[in-house]
């Protein structure tokens, strides 16, 4: 490619800040942050087809329920709707007493006159007031010098702000400024904004405002925006009067880590949307950002407990898919399909104890703590294995799988995946394993058995009804148990050595609906053992029935091996 159209030759390179001492890399999160939904605002404006009252009422109401104490409710002097809403929640009182409105307003004397109207009788608002302050906004945009910009949009704004709330006593104002597109200005000009700012406000410790740095745009890799923060939490003047807050966006896919970041770079709130709904590549997630504090033993001050609930309403909400591999939420993201993992993971369960830490391979988070199930934990397709299967089945039917028959059935039902491409649920499972193992009766099926125990001697006496091609006949055997005496039975009709190889057996359930399920090895002549299955409520019919589901497959394996022999000759 001929460097003259080399595209890359447009873009500049971000500059590092050269922070030598930086100490965020060190720093722990050890705490939630402040957190600031701004769905109704920042992630209404984003939607193709921004929110009707149902839906921002809906969705007002969920944020105060998952715990959110400021929550952005519109921007009153874009739109007559959003003016509307806000009235709606102040009038109605719909907001709860440990609950923070904020509104967004540019810094326009007009616009800000407006929403102080608007916000008129609530009883506490975080007034939140803007302006651009990157380079190619007072270059393009405002044709104006960094001194104009400090003192004509932010000085003169913050005190018309500071004015009319004297004004309006009946309300308690939390004054929050934000420099946008501080990730695309200079250090010093970004300070001098703010100081400026917080000058005019008075903030002080027993009077804080809020500072919100967004990177409205993300222009670099998350550790250059920590460096920017660290250096502004060091260098801001009032830094004891201000609670620093960051708005992270996306647009390089590392909004999670820049917020994360910025936490352990000083800052103290966050503002955010849930699953990442915002103009371009999103805002920050705040479900992403909140559920990784898990990772901390630090719970995130918000209720995720029930996520899928969440996530529908915010589906509802924003008309908006979430991702199947959103991180945590998406419907796949506790789901294994690959062999190893699914053993990995069956032997893990098995040996964990209820008190334990968690430490599951491949399920950083306990489903459980999100309202989610582990029937979805493991799932089964062409890529998985044993350890799946044998889960789903004991899972879900309470059967617990020796491990050469786990082997034995995952190779059966390895046909069916890659036969199909498909992926089988466990109803699937439980269909394929009962026609390999219980439902066929050919040559051999069960009808009744009279056993007799003499307990001076060390033989049984077993007598057995059973359908032999779809005859009725009773055969007879003795031996040192049931199970021994029936096989005999069975070698003196076929004429062929029977041999129980293994066997297992368990409970199914309890009480009353208890049944009894077997599992026998059984070896016929020389040939490959093969496992039969037995269920019952009677312990010794479980397994008369397993002998004989072990002969029906082992007879449907030589029909099979017959078959090409027959075709080849």
């Amino acid at each position: 490619m001929s460097m003259l159209n080399n595209p890359a030759d447009k873009y500049r390179a971000f500059s590092p800040v050269r922070l030598k001492d930086r100490t965020w890399p060190d720093q722990v999160i050890s705490r939630p942050p402040i957190w600031c939904s701004v769905d109704l605002r920042d992630g209404n404006q984003a939607l193709i087809e921004p929110m009707d009252r149902t839906r921002k009422l809906r969705m007002f109401e969920m944020l105060c329920r998952i715990g959110f104490k400021e929550i952005e409710v519109g921007f009153p002097s874009a739109s007559q709707t959003d003016f509307d809403f806000v009235r709606c929640l102040i009038e109605e009182n719909r907001i709860p007493e440990d609950v923070t409105i904020q509104v967004l307003v540019q810094a326009r004397e007009p616009l800000i006159r407006r929403t102080f109207e608007c916000v008129r009788g609530a009883r506490r608002v975080i007034m939140h007031f803007y302006n651009a302050v990157a380079p190619v906004m007072r270059r393009v945009v405002f044709n104006l010098s960094k001194a104009q910009v400090i003192e004509q949009l932010a000085v003169e704004h913050a005190r018309l702000v500071r004015q009319i709330a004297a004004e309006q006593r009946d309300t308690e104002w939390v004054f929050q400024y934000s420099p946008e597109m501080f990730s695309g200005a200079e250090l010093e000009f970004s300070r001098d904004i703010v100081d400026a700012v917080t000058e005019v406000w008075d903030s002080s410790r027993s009077n804080p405002f809020i500072i919100n740095l967004p990177s409205t745009v993300e222009h670099s890799t998350p550790n250059i925006f920590a460096d920017m923060i660290e250096w502004m939490h060091r260098n801001l003047a009032r830094r004891d009067g201000i609670v620093l807050s960051v708005h992270p966006h996306n647009d390089r896919g590392t909004g999670t880590a820049a917020g994360e970041f910025a936490i352990m770079a000083g800052v103290d709130r966050v503002e955010g949307c849930l699953f990442g709904n915002g103009e371009r590549t999103g805002n920050v997630d705040v479900v992403n950002m909140a559920l990784n504090m898990y990772s901390q033993g630090v719970h995130p001050g918000l209720d995720f407990s029930d996520i899928d609930e969440v996530r529908r309403s915010v589906e509802f909400c924003n008309q908006l898919p979430v991702h199947p591999r959103h991180p945590y939420v998406g419907d796949l993201v506790f789901t294994s399909f690959s062999g190893s993992h699914q053993d990995a993971i069956k032997k893990a369960f098995s040996a964990r104890k209820p008190d334990d830490i968690w430490d599951m391979p491949y399920l950083p988070l306990d489903p459980i703590d999100l309202g989610r199930s582990y029937e979805a934990v493991i799932r089964v397709n062409s890529q998985s294995g044993k350890g799946g299967i044998a889960y789903l089945l004991e899972a879900e039917y309470g059967l617990s799988l020796p491990r050469r028959l786990q082997i034995e059935f995952s190779q059966v039902v390895q046909e069916v995946t890659d036969t199909t491409g498909k992926e089988v649920t466990a109803a699937d499972i439980w269909r394929i394993f009962e026609g390999e193992y219980l439902l066929d009766a050919q040559p051999f099926g069960y009808v009744a058995h009279y056993l007799v125990e003499d307990s001076t001697r060390d033989e049984v006496e077993l007598s057995a009804e059973i359908l032999h091609q779809g005859r009725q006949m009773r055969l007879s055997g003795r031996g040192n148990g049931p199970i021994d005496a029936f096989v005999n039975a069975l070698s003196g009709l076929s004429g062929e050595s029977l041999a129980v190889v293994d066997y297992h057996e368990h409970a199914i359930a309890r009480g009353a609906d208890a049944k009894a399920v077997t599992y026998i090895e059984l070896k016929v002549d020389e040939e490959r053992p093969l496992f039969g299955v037995g269920i019952d409520s009677n312990i010794v019919t479980a397994s008369l029935k397993a002998i004989l589901s072990g002969l029906n497959r082992t007879a449907r394996n030589r029909r099979r091996n017959e078959a090409p022999a027959r075709a080849v000759a």
